[in-house]
């Protein structure tokens, strides 16, 4: 399965039909810079879409994946709202990157993080330098300095701290410096607080330090989700690569490397029927 769509094709994620017996799909297609629309649409006619996520250009694209899998288990046909040409052409969050509520910070300089990663001003081309998260590149003399987005920051670190809170002191020191753009780091900040792709790193380190007592087992474990599979012979068993994958410990297909994020409903889901907990005890805050 293609990691990415180009713009003007889609891709089917999912079909069901509807209350009246129509056959409905769920598809992703390009949107502006990068971005994936997931699409509830009319099967045959392709029309009366409604746009189930908008997933910004730094997340993985299989998330589309992960989203129309939760939206068909939710009960397909939730409401949704039509899709319009501005998500099309506008990124998503845009409003929220406009608006973005800044909070007095202090008035230090950027810092960095580790020595591969650092909040720092960055010439990209417009008349005046750009606020971004950069990594450092070792090696070279100076290091060079290489854009990055907020969301692969916190999934390199696997943290969301200090990352957020340096976002918001930095965007808070330069909200009325028009000599400094801020616009990409606010929509990054944005996207990362409002969207429901989280790390799974807390989820992962509870389920293997359970399978490691023996508590549990992986195969388990994907039974209790509801996750399961069954040999020529009938014999039932957890689908393990599931969970595997959610977990971050394979990689989905056609991906180079697991990936670090996780859809919340998911987290959720393995967290209490597959662990029996609270969902709050395997997020990151």
């Amino acid at each position: 399965m293609p990691s990415t769509v180009t713009r003007g094709r889609a891709r089917r994620l999912g079909r069901y039909p509807d209350p009246s017996g129509r056959t409905r799909e769920v598809v992703c297609r390009a949107g502006s810079g990068g971005s994936l629309l997931v699409i509830d649409r009319d099967a045959t006619t392709r029309e009366e879409q409604r746009l189930v996520a908008h997933l910004g250009a730094d997340e993985p694209a299989e998330n589309a994946t992960l989203v129309c899998e939760q939206y068909l288990r939710a009960g397909a046909g939730a409401p949704c709202r039509a899709l319009t040409d501005a998500d099309l052409c506008e990124p998503p969050f845009a409003d929220e990157a406009a608006t973005y509520p800044h909070s007095p910070g202090p008035a230090s300089p950027p810092v960095s993080v580790d020595p591969l990663a650092c909040l720092s001003l960055v010439e990209t081309g417009m008349s005046i330098p750009e606020l971004r998260w950069c990594r450092m590149c070792a090696g070279r003399e100076p290091p060079a300095l290489v854009p990055m987005s907020l969301r692969d920051a916190i999934a390199e670190a696997e943290a969301y701290e200090p990352l957020r809170t340096l976002s918001r002191e930095a965007l808070a020191r330069h909200h009325r410096d028009q000599a400094v753009s801020t616009v990409a780091l606010g929509a990054e900040l944005a996207r990362v607080l409002e969207s429901p792709i989280v790390l799974n790193r807390r989820l992962r380190e509870v389920v293997l330090g359970r399978v490691g007592r023996g508590e549990l087992s992986m195969s388990e474990i994907a039974i209790r989700c509801g996750r399961v599979k069954r040999d020529r012979h009938g014999n039932v068993s957890g689908e393990t690569s599931w969970l595997a994958r959610r977990l971050g410990l394979l990689a989905e297909g056609g991906q180079g490397a697991p990936t670090r994020w996780i859809h919340s409903d998911v987290l959720a889901l393995i967290a209490r029927d597959g662990l029996g907990i609270a969902p709050r005890e395997v997020e990151l805050g």
